[in-house]
């Protein structure tokens, strides 16, 4: 394992005991990485010194940070300048992973921030009226006829039921031979979760869309499409229905599993369809591919050339959306803010284009306001930004 991966993997693992959910096979990889050297028991020190992630504001900036790490960290410091200067020149960047837990710990977005802005311009913040995101739904029934779903409004259907965050569909099986479709569709500023008739579960993502049947036809495949957008998906086991599969499809791909968790993003405006297994197996597919996955490993469908590549990821952070917040391991400012874009229901507009390629590490609060969330850019790598309307302009 190299250095970054390592330094990495050893923030994870000091946030993990920060919240009390480290087990005891990390908790002793932990320990051996405290007893290997000074160094190290002097940044987990540091992190864990009282209120120390909470009394430093929201982001390590990049660009600087040996001078951030000397700021907060006097005893590191107190080390012989003789051993700083045989560690790695990039040892700076790797105690920047280690630092993240702070964000991690305490749901602070981008970096941990101890330094001035590089601005003091007050934004432009026009006729501004942004919310984060809330429960709310579209609900295409059968006949046509479309409901509003939105938290606090209770609905009703002989087949389902929705308290206004969610959607129950009654277990059952289709009697008839034609089956009966419903559509649910997540506006830009939504999200929704929606119980199928098999048991499955499956949260949805702003600005996405999911055909479903009303009640699965029995000792058949149980299909449905997510016709795009983003959607993690709790599989009912097929052992539980006579050993009928789950298919998704969408327009690129297929999805086969037998009963797993797993998370598709497919939004129409992004040329890949990523499908990242949290746990079980599931087999992706083209017409002319087949790949298998196994637990903590991604797959990326590029429609342009219609290849699939494989790797792991980090699946709590692709799958932390569902739970309240966008985890960010570095990821370009212009794909963040295509998330923030749905999620805040804003369009976004790059002034300086070389912002779209810095790189962020951290959490975003899904409640957080919009203003919070841009100050924390600002902080980090931008002059400044401005609020019209619903369209927001970096800078």
């Amino acid at each position: 394992m190299n250095q970054e991966k390592e330094f990495l993997k050893i923030a994870k693992l000091i946030a993990s005991e920060l919240s009390g959910e480290i087990n005891d096979e990390d908790h002793q990889y932990l320990h051996n990485w405290l007893n290997e050297s000074e160094q190290n028991r002097g940044i987990y020190n540091e992190i864990k010194k009282d209120g120390w992630y909470a009394s430093n504001i929201k982001s390590i900036q990049e660009y600087k940070i040996k001078e951030g790490w000397n700021k907060i960290n006097p005893r590191i410091h107190s080390i012989s300048k003789t051993k700083i200067r045989k560690l790695p020149p990039n040892i700076w960047r790797y105690a920047a992973a280690a630092i993240f837990v702070g964000i991690l710990a305490t749901g602070y977005f981008f970096r941990e921030h101890f330094f001035e802005s590089p601005s003091e311009i007050t934004p432009i913040i026009v006729n501004s009226n942004i919310e984060p995101g809330t429960s709310k739904a579209i609900l295409t029934l059968e006949d046509g006829s479309v409901v509003e779903l939105e938290k606090g409004n209770a609905f009703k259907t002989k087949s389902a039921n929705s308290n206004g965050d969610q959607i129950i569909y009654k277990t059952g099986k289709q009697n008839s031979a034609k089956i009966v479709y419903n559509y649910l569709t997540i506006p830009r500023g939504g999200q929704f979760h929606v119980v199928l008739s098999d048991g499955t579960e499956v949260w949805l993502n702003s600005e996405s869309q999911l055909k479903y049947p009303v009640a699965f036809t029995e000792g058949k495949a149980r299909e449905v499409e997510l016709v795009y957008g983003e959607a993690y998906f709790d599989v009912s086991s097929s052992s539980n229905h006579k050993g009928s599969i789950f298919k998704v499809f969408n327009q690129s791909q297929e999805v086969e599993v037998l009963g797993t968790e797993f998370n598709i993003k497919a939004y129409k405006d992004e040329s890949n369809v990523y499908t990242t297994l949290v746990e079980g197996s599931v087999a992706v597919g083209t017409s002319v591919l087949r790949q298998s996955l196994v637990p903590n490993q991604q797959s990326n469908l590029d429609i342009k050339t219609n290849s699939i590549t494989v790797k792991e990821v980090d699946v709590k952070a692709e799958t932390s959306w569902k739970n309240g917040t966008f985890s960010f391991i570095d990821k370009p400012l212009k794909d963040i803010m295509k998330v923030v874009s749905r999620w805040y229901d804003v369009d976004v507009i790059f002034v300086n284009k070389e912002l779209e390629k810095v790189e962020f590490i951290g959490i975003l609060d899904k409640q957080q306001s919009i203003d919070e969330v841009l100050s924390i850019i600002k902080s980090t790598s931008m002059n400044d930004y401005e609020i019209k309307d619903k369209t927001i302009i970096l800078k």
